[in-house]
C-alpha cells in the first residue's frame, strides 16, 4: 500500500486501511521509530501489546497482580 506524506508532515492513509484498523472516523496512532522503519499502531493495538507483555513478565510470579500490589500498599498505609 502506498501513502503520501505532505510537506507539512501530514500523512494520508488509504481508506480501506483506516477502516480495517478502526480509524475510519480518524483517531490517534502511536508512531515508533525502530531505526530502520517507521511503525504506526493504533492506541488499541498498543494496549493489547502492553497487556501481553505484562502477562508474560509476571507469569507464575506470586504477588504480581494489581490486587496484590494494592493489598500491600493498604498494609503499609495501616502500619504508618
Amino acid at each position: 500500500m502506498k501513502a503520501r506524506v505532505m510537506a507539512d508532515g501530514r500523512l494520508s492513509l488509504p481508506a480501506d486501511l483506516r477502516k480495517r484498523h478502526g480509524l475510519a472516523q480518524g483517531g490517534e496512532v502511536i508512531v515508533e521509530d525502530t531505526g530502520d522503519a517507521i511503525v504506526l499502531r493504533t492506541l488499541d493495538q498498543v494496549v493489547v501489546r502492553a497487556q501481553a507483555l505484562s502477562r508474560k513478565l509476571v507469569a507464575g510470579k506470586t504477588g504480581a497482580s494489581v490486587d496484590a500490589f494494592l493489598a500491600e500498599r493498604a498494609q503499609e498505609a495501616e502500619a504508618e
